[in-house]
């Protein structure tokens, strides 16, 4: 794949192949890695990465090409502060046009500049809620044009109503696989003490809560040593 245009027909033709790949995708890591391969062939840049929202913690870095954006990821999360961070919080693409020059983040960008990337491109995955940001980054100064930045919002655009349709297919199975194993569990309860589905299911949510474990936890041990934590 060449780099887009967004004015010509092609760059219409490439996304709605994108489009189908990211339907085809498993699961959240393969829709991930679509997303930074596309990357890499239709943009003017060199590496590229993603990096997921998590409930109650610091985001997570999903994929990167190189090692390259994990540090420059890293930098970022721990102290909570860069354009990365700034992205996933105001909901709005950042864009850095030279590492060397840029004033907002300078102890970051200084660094990230000894990394030998010069130019960033951060742009917010989100639909009603952000999902994720998309980081692009070149080792060249002013690598981004316009036209690059439009495709990246579009590419975003894509990416984030795929990542939360397969997050949530995701959870939807996860929550799934649970009700299976709370049922098994329930069953040996119940054959074990001769006790009804409520009262087994009342006894598997106490030792829930006084252990302070999962439900689903406490059903696999159940099943897996026939004893309860």
């Amino acid at each position: 794949m060449t780099l887009i245009d967004p004015t010509q027909e092609s760059a219409a033709s490439a996304f709605a192949h994108l489009a189908v790949e990211l339907h085809d995708a498993t699961g959240v890591e393969e829709t991930i890695d679509a997303v930074v391969q596309f990357a890499l062939q239709a943009l003017r840049c060199t590496y590229a990465g993603v990096a997921l929202t998590a409930r109650g913690s610091r985001p997570e870095i999903a994929a990167v090409t190189d090692p390259v954006v994990a540090e420059v990821y890293e930098l970022q999360l721990g102290k909570q502060n860069g354009p990365l961070v700034t992205a996933m919080r105001e909901r709005r693409p950042v864009l850095i046009r030279d590492t060397l020059a840029d004033v907002r983040w300078p102890e970051w960008a200084a660094k990230v500049a000894t990394l030998g990337v010069r130019s960033v491109l951060d742009v917010p995955l989100a639909t009603s809620r952000t999902v994720g940001v998309l980081g692009l980054y070149s080792p060249d100064p002013d690598a981004f044009a316009a036209d690059d930045e439009a495709v990246a919002h579009i590419l975003a655009r894509h990416a984030s109503v795929a990542l939360a349709s397969a997050r949530h297919e995701e959870t939807m199975a996860q929550a799934i696989d649970a009700r299976k194993l709370v049922g098994q569990a329930m069953g040996i309860l119940m054959e074990r003490f001769d006790i009804d589905g409520d009262r087994a299911f009342a006894v598997l949510k106490r030792y829930s809560q006084d252990t302070n474990t999962k439900l689903r936890d406490v059903a696999q041990q159940l099943i897996d040593t026939r004893k309860l934590p």
